[in-house]
C-alpha cells in the first residue's frame, strides 16, 4: 500500500457471495482482501419461507382472503440484506478515510440493489460500475473488466 495507507477498493457481487478486492493504484493488481457468503440465498423459496400466508378479513363487507399476494419475495428481502452488509462495510471505510475510491462489480439483477443501499451510505459514486455476473472469476478477469470500462 502507498505511504498515506489508502486503497481503492472492489467489489465483486452476486446474491450469494461478495469478494472485496483492494489495489494500490486505479489500474494496478488486485489483491482479495475479503469474502462475504449469503448462503441463504441458494436456498429454494420454499426453504426460506417457514409457513404459508395467512389469512384475513377485510375492514368492511364479507371477503376474506390469503396474505400471500402481500409477502415480499423473499430471495429480494434476503439480497436486500446482503447488499446492506456490504454496503456498510464500504460506509465504514470511507468514513475512516482508507478509500481513494471504490468499483462495482455485480450482477446485472444485484446490481441496483447493491447501488440503492450504497446510496444512504456512502455519498461517493463509484468510479467503475460493470454489471457481469463475474463473483466466481479469478482477480484476472476481473482487472480486465475495470480496465476495459
Amino acid at each position: 500500500m502507498q505511504s498515506d495507507n489508502k486503497y481503492y477498493l472492489v467489489v465483486v457481487a452476486d446474491e450469494s457471495k461478495a469478494v472485496l478486492y483492494s489495489r494500490e493504484r486505479l489500474r494496478g493488481p488486485l489483491q482479495e482482501m475479503r469474502t462475504f457468503e449469503n448462503e441463504a440465498a441458494r436456498l429454494k423459496t420454499d426453504d426460506i419461507i417457514a409457513d404459508r400466508g395467512g389469512r384475513a378479513f377485510d375492514s368492511h363487507g364479507q371477503g376474506r382472503h390469503t396474505m400471500t399476494a402481500e409477502k415480499s419475495d423473499p430471495k429480494q428481502h434476503l439480497a436486500e440484506g446482503f447488499a446492506r452488509q456490504i454496503a456498510e462495510y464500504i460506509g465504514a471505510e470511507f468514513h475512516k478515510g482508507a478509500l481513494r475510491g471504490y468499483a462495482l462489480v455485480a450482477a446485472p439483477r444485484f446490481l441496483g440493489t447493491l447501488r440503492a443501499q450504497l446510496s444512504s451510505r456512502v455519498a461517493e459514486e463509484p468510479y467503475a460500475t460493470v454489471d457481469k455476473n463475474v463473483a466466481s472469476q479469478g482477480a484476472d478477469v476481473i482487472m480486465k473488466l475495470l480496465d476495459e470500462s
